[in-house]
């Protein structure tokens, strides 16, 4: 099964003074999708859940992602999993200025990967309006596709040049082998993992839990967004030969931070755990869905660059 996508690298110059939160997801996805909506939104009165345009609004589509009236699956679902990964970046430092730079990642996914022009216009847009506190504005200097490592967008040019798309591939993640090879394997969590089993969120993870999550994660954006079909993955299968991998060493700790939701006006928890942890097992057949799970990140949140992880 083939699974596009691709990577690109966003660096923005501050103009005047930026101050930022440490973690800045929340700073950057908030602002785009306000930046978005205002630019993109054809009726800007109404909630998309009562939009007659809904299923062919390209906000909609990216932000609200509500599943199409005609899914197989996820039918009592409002919204299926966003299409894109912001990747904030990872020093904590909370002021900039203007002979500094600030570099983050974004990720698209599937039929998305044809909407970077809408996102590099509304990050541009957001330079001028202005982020974090005081609303400091900012220049979009360039974009680099992450396959190429090339400029594909600058401001000096405001042109778009062409470039490649990943692929990941699925075709071995359900072959198991029958040799027996005990293996180790040990992840870092980079950013907070909200990863959520029998409706908590959980800290003492576990290996099947990992995989329930990735499977979920994985089958969801693939149907939605790549128009994939997940019929044929073995679910139950899966996550009982997940059982048998158990946890060899667990550092894990909780992180706490807060977002403000100017849409319902309040404060938000979006605590979850990083640290690092070590799996041992059998795990080679879980590698490809592991390795997809380093792209694409796992758990809620992942817009805000949540569940992000590295195989050491």
């Amino acid at each position: 099964m083939q699974f596009p996508y691709q990577k690109f690298e966003f660096n923005i110059k501050p103009q005047e003074p930026l101050i930022l939160p440490s973690y800045k997801g929340s700073t950057l996805r908030g602002g785009f999708g306000n930046a978005f909506k205002r630019i993109v939104c054809a009726i800007k009165s109404k909630e998309c859940t009562d939009c007659i345009l809904k299923e062919k609004c390209i906000y909609s589509y990216v932000f609200e992602t509500p599943p199409p009236s005609d899914t197989k699956i996820m039918r009592k679902y409002t919204s299926a999993p966003h299409p894109f990964i912001i990747e904030p970046p990872p020093e904590k430092k909370r002021g900039y200025t203007p002979e500094d730079e600030l570099i983050f990642g974004l990720t698209l996914i599937g039929k998305a990967i044809d909407y970077l022009p809408y996102f590099i216009y509304t990050f541009d847009e957001l330079g001028k309006m202005g982020i974090g506190r005081g609303r400091g504005k900012y220049e979009l200097k360039e974009v680099r596709s992450g396959a190429e490592d090339k400029v594909i967008y600058s401001s000096d040019t405001k042109t778009l040049r062409t470039f490649k798309t990943d692929i990941l591939s699925f075709n071995s993640v359900f072959t198991n082998t029958n040799t027996y090879k005990p293996k180790s394997l040990t992840l870092n969590f980079l950013t907070p993992a909200r990863i959520i089993y029998k409706k908590h969120l959980i800290l003492d993870l576990e290996f099947h839990i990992l995989i329930r999550n990735l499977l979920r994660r994985l089958s969801l954006l693939c149907y939605f967004h790549c128009g994939g079909d997940t019929s044929g993955w073995d679910f139950k299968g899966i996550i009982e030969t997940a059982q048998d991998i158990k946890v060899k060493k667990r550092n894990l700790k909780w992180y706490d931070w807060e977002r403000y939701s100017s849409r319902q006006e309040t404060k938000m928890k979006m605590g979850g755990f990083v640290g690092e942890i070590t799996f041992e097992g059998n795990i080679e057949p879980f590698m490809p869905l592991i390795k997809a799970g380093e792209v694409l990140h796992v758990g809620k949140g992942t817009g805000f660059g949540l569940g992000r992880y590295e195989i050491k």
